[in-house]
């Protein structure tokens, strides 16, 4: 009987440790810190620990102690991201998000040229359409059944062109309004690397190629 009771907490303490190991994978950037540098805009910069959260426009440092920093005390930030990307910049940019008055705010930038910028605010969205994805879902064996909703990173996507930040509609039409007098170079660009109008990577190519275009 004590050998049955000690497999049977063996097996329960293996499968708890897979969970959790389930579970740090599966957070999100901003559930975690990375290495990074925050530059702020009296001129200094702190290196350690960083991480970010968009949604209150709030940057943490953790060296010895976490210290708090708001986007209006801050001129960038920038983390290693070994998981979601390498090197990610984050610019506070005055922008009216709820349409009152411009307030600065962090925007990750994907690319930039002389002609245009790409931005980016990453957001946690719930998806019920990937059972799988991010978190728990489903029947779980330890606490019963749970909400059918699965969690996945998404992004609003901005340009910075004319001095201005002009969020995109993520409509293909309105792609071309925001990269106006290469229509022909950019659809063919396109369609021969099979680039979609709405996906963080082919974006990042799309404006890339842009200011391109536009250095000739």
């Amino acid at each position: 009987m004590n050998k049955i009771i000690k497999s049977y907490i063996l097996t329960l303490a293996l499968m708890l440790m897979s969970g959790s190991l389930l579970i740090a994978q599966n957070q999100f950037p901003s559930q975690i810190w990375h290495k990074g540098n925050i530059h702020t805009t009296d001129g200094q910069v702190y290196s350690g620990l960083v991480k970010y959260d968009l949604d209150n426009n709030l940057v943490q440092l953790q060296v010895e102690t976490i210290a708090t920093f708001t986007a209006s005390n801050v001129t960038y930030f920038e983390i290693l991201d070994d998981i979601y990307g390498g090197l990610r910049k984050f610019y506070s940019l005055p922008y009216s998000l709820n349409g009152d008055y411009e307030t600065p705010i962090f925007f990750e930038v994907l690319t930039e040229g002389e002609e245009i910028a790409l931005l980016c605010r990453e957001y946690i969205a719930t998806d019920s359409r990937n059972m799988n994805a991010w978190g728990p879902v489903g029947m779980n064996p330890f606490w019963g059944p749970q909400n059918m909703i699965g969690y996945r990173l998404a992004f609003n996507y901005y340009f910075f062109k004319d001095n201005q930040i002009q969020r995109y509609s993520m409509k293909k039409k309105d792609l071309f309004a925001m990269l106006p007098g290469h229509d022909d170079e950019i659809s063919l660009f396109m369609r021969k690397n099979r680039l979609e109008h709405d996906k963080r990577g082919d974006l990042l190519r799309i404006a890339a190629y842009y200011n391109e275009l536009n250095k000739n």
